[in-house]
């Protein structure tokens, strides 16, 4: 959910084809020549202006199914703008880690109407796979007449004055989809709007919250004096998603924030800021989501005000490994408020420093989000020019190549 237009404040589905469209405590090693001197760097445009007719695409989400297969997500805009326009949830899915894409299908449908009382829309996914079982879960918004600048308190899912939450659930690849809300779960009382980060959430891996599901969420909550304010806060489920549990919110001015899990089980959450100052909020969870602590902006980590994604990128090293300690962060690295120069950074000590930057487009970059798709092989899809949705398989060697 994009809050840059700060103006703005205050003021059924199934799977359908579309038819064709158009300094640190670990050293990094140097880039080792593998048949590529400087690596694998190859992209594509995913969805771009006046494909199938649509006016605008926004809003990348990324994941690897249980197949192995690739599936990207994103807004299909028809009318452009964020929620509450009729927004659905479009995916692609590539069976040859990113090389080649099929046509696009739908995941949940936007109602497109001008009658009162039946235009909805379904903005902002978000992937989190269930490796156990094999069940993806795709988060998003639900709007209908508002969406968060209006949106009223409550969580009443037929009232069209509140902006909602849901899921879409598949338990086969990503190919057919079912629907839950959340809305009562993740908008307590207290809470006038929220939404889940876009991108790309976790399932823990080690420790005693090893198999936990977490996507993150950002709302706008009442304060004591009647004000307002942004806060984050973890989503989790321990029984594969049949129940979920909202974390305790932490912090101020906070917005879209996505989480990590540390190579000793600890999470961290990486935030964009609802307020400009150029920097990244960080905090810890050692309870696997349930709260945060030592919430501080990390002075390293250039940001505009836009959507981010941190991730491991081995993660299946074992535990308090060298490779487990390496995390991944795509961004626009420039100060507030230009959203360009599209940079991966590495970390080889869990986020503590972050040691080299490898810029991806120099031009414009809004939202990205990158994932490992196999061993030393990421995915990273971002917006470019124009909010083109573009894809673009990368390997280690190009990230550590000069």
């Amino acid at each position: 959910m994009d809050m840059t237009r700060r103006s703005m404040i205050g003021a059924a589905a199934g799977l359908t084809a579309l038819g064709a469209g158009s300094a640190s405590a670990l050293a990094l090693p140097p880039a080792k020549e593998n048949g590529r001197r400087h690596g694998l760097y190859e992209e594509q445009v995913l969805a771009a202006p006046g494909d199938h007719g649509v006016q605008n695409f926004r809003i990348p989400a990324l994941a690897v199914a249980p197949s192995g297969d690739l599936l990207a997500a994103y807004d299909k805009r028809p009318v452009g703008g964020d929620s509450p326009s009729p927004n659905s949830l479009w995916q692609r899915r590539s069976r040859d880690n990113g090389r080649t894409w099929e046509e696009p299908t739908v995941i949940r449908a936007g109602v497109e109407s001008t009658e009162p009382g039946e235009k909805l829309g379904y903005s902002d996914p978000s992937y989190v796979v269930d490796r156990e079982t094999g069940t993806i879960f795709c988060f998003s918004v639900f709007s209908k007449d508002v969406g968060m600048w209006d949106s009223e308190y409550g969580n009443d899912d037929e009232d069209r004055n509140i902006a909602s939450a849901t899921v879409a659930t598949s338990h086969d690849d990503g190919e057919s989809w079912e629907y839950r809300s959340l809305t009562t779960i993740v908008k307590p009382q207290d809470c006038r709007a929220t939404f889940a980060s876009s991108g790309a959430g976790i399932q823990v891996r080690t420790g005693p919250y090893a198999g936990r599901l977490v996507q993150q969420y950002a709302g706008w909550f009442r304060q004591a004096d009647g004000s307002e304010d942004v806060k984050a806060y973890s989503l989790y489920s321990d029984d594969h998603g049949e129940t979920w549990t909202m974390g305790t919110p932490v912090g101020t001015e906070m917005d879209e924030n996505k989480v990590v899990e540390l190579s000793d089980g600890t999470l961290m959450m990486n935030s964009r800021e609802n307020v400009r100052t150029g920097r990244r909020w960080v905090a810890l969870s050692h309870d696997g989501g349930g709260t945060w602590e030592g919430l501080h902006r990390d002075e390293s980590l250039v940001d505009p005000g836009n959507n981010a994604q941190i991730t491991r990128a081995y993660p299946d090293a074992a535990p308090g490994s060298r490779k487990s300690r390496i995390l991944l962060f795509s961004h626009a690295d420039h100060e507030p408020d230009d959203r360009v120069n599209g940079t991966i950074e590495i970390s080889t000590d869990d986020g503590a420093t972050w040691e080299r930057k490898r810029v991806f487009q120099s031009g414009a970059c809004q939202y990205s989000v990158i994932i490992p798709i196999r061993r030393g092989l990421f995915g990273l899809l971002y917006e470019a020019e124009d909010e083109a949705i573009t894809f673009a398989r990368l390997d280690m060697n190009w990230i550590l190549s000069r």
